[in-house]
């Protein structure tokens, strides 16, 4: 069973009245179902349904997710920035790996409020605390990293160690992200909110088509949460997404924490650059010379593929069996 059929296994319901301008969706927990040790539950994070899987034994290890905003567990995996990695697969015999889908994504809910890095990391801190873990691996790809940087800054005793593979930051990711959030400014002040809705119910991929919204996936998904939408007040709602923009994408840094944030985490650090436009090098930089226990990768971007990948979070993680066969080089 994937985690979208698990949804549609789920009685859905929208519990209690929110103030003015705040939507919540929330879902009942489901029975939990286990097939060759992989649960397929959800969890109701701080009112928001948070769509997870549980795979394996071992350390916790709490992987976050490379693709942007809208997707779910059952793509994200065929993202570029893995470069052929599949840490589901990879991982599994050495780690206990929760994966889920962040709020306003995939199979999960959301809420219309301002979105931060600090939001995401709450929403991550209360998955943990709703397993009972105390400690874990975040393992991050892209903007997943942000995420894992915003937890440690914000918790850093609950992070065993940081792996930031491909960090996002830079001028090209600063235009790109706040361009996005100024396209559905544009869209929803032309169209309105209905016609926000009846986009995302045929393009529900944010980060692809600007024009749908953050909040686009739930709007596609869920009819009581789109009638709630559009009874807004347009007008709050778009200072709602400015500040979500200007929250998220505020400077040319690597997204997730402030300097002073990253010089404050001692939590060791391991990193994988990328090379372009978006992942720079200079982003992975940044981090190697703000972190104080932060360890940069030798690996060039030709030398990283699934098998240097998988190597790379056995070595860094102290996982004693990282020659078995499908992980070492």
């Amino acid at each position: 069973m994937t985690g979208l059929a698990a949804f549609a296994a789920v009685a859905v319901a929208v519990t209690g009245k929110y103030p003015a301008g705040v939507i919540r969706w929330a879902a009942q927990d489901s029975d939990r179902t286990s097939t060759r040790k992989v649960t397929m539950p959800f969890a109701v994070i701080d009112g928001i349904k948070t769509n997870y899987e549980l795979r394996g034994d071992g350390p916790p290890l709490l992987l976050l997710a490379p693709v942007g905003s809208n997707d779910s567990i059952s793509r994200r995996w065929a993202d570029r920035v893995w470069r052929g990695f599949r840490p589901l697969d990879a991982l599994v015999p050495d780690f206990r790996v929760i994966v889920y889908d962040r709020r306003e994504s995939g199979g999960s809910g959301g809420c219309i409020e301002p979105l931060t890095w600090a939001n995401c990391a709450r929403h991550a801190k209360g998955l943990l605390d709703h397993l009972g873990v105390d400690q874990a691996f975040l393992l991050g790809g892209c903007v997943g990293c942000s995420v894992a940087l915003a937890l440690a800054a914000l918790c850093p005793e609950r992070c065993r160690a940081l792996l930031l593979h491909w960090p996002v930051g830079g001028f090209h990711w600063l235009n790109r992200g706040r361009a996005n959030f100024d396209r559905h400014i544009a869209f929803a002040r032309e169209h309105g909110l209905e016609g926000v809705v009846k986009l995302a119910r045929r393009s529900s991929m944010f980060w692809s088509d600007p024009d749908a919204g953050p909040w686009s996936s739930i709007l596609a998904s869920d009819p009581a949460f789109a009638e709630s939408f559009v009874r807004q007040d347009l007008d709050h709602y778009l200072h709602i997404v400015a500040q979500s923009r200007d929250s998220l994408f505020s400077d040319t840094l690597p997204s997730g924490a402030t300097c002073e944030q990253l010089v404050a985490i001692n939590v060791p650090a391991f990193i994988m650059p990328g090379n372009d436009a978006l992942h720079t090098t200079s982003c992975a930089q940044v981090l190697r010379e703000l972190m104080p226990q932060a360890t940069l990768s030798s690996l060039k971007l030709s030398q990283q593929n699934a098998t240097t990948i998988g190597q790379w979070v056995c070595e860094s993680t102290g996982v004693q069996d990282a020659a078995r066969p499908g992980i070492a080089a």
